[in-house]
């Protein structure tokens, strides 16, 4: 797979290297949240409401105007 590239010039807003650690930390507040209401008795959130992109440490994506070979590394 060493030839296989992008076929989207896109890549995140800042310099963070993953949302992972973000995504871990949120989908775990989720699960804990619908455990706790589930034993109270109550209908759990909406998934919608928990893992806000905004908040996480890379904003999302955008496209890149001129990408470079390097930005269409996979």
């Amino acid at each position: 797979m060493s030839r296989s590239r992008k076929k989207t010039p896109a890549g995140g807003i800042t310099t963070a290297i993953s949302d992972k650690a973000f995504k871990v930390a949120e989908h775990r507040r989720e699960r804990r949240a619908v455990k706790a209401d589930v034993a109270g008795g109550q209908e759990p959130e909406h998934p919608k409401a928990f893992g806000n992109p905004w908040k996480s440490e890379k904003d999302g994506k955008a496209y890149i105007a001129e990408p470079r070979p390097e930005d269409m590394r996979k």
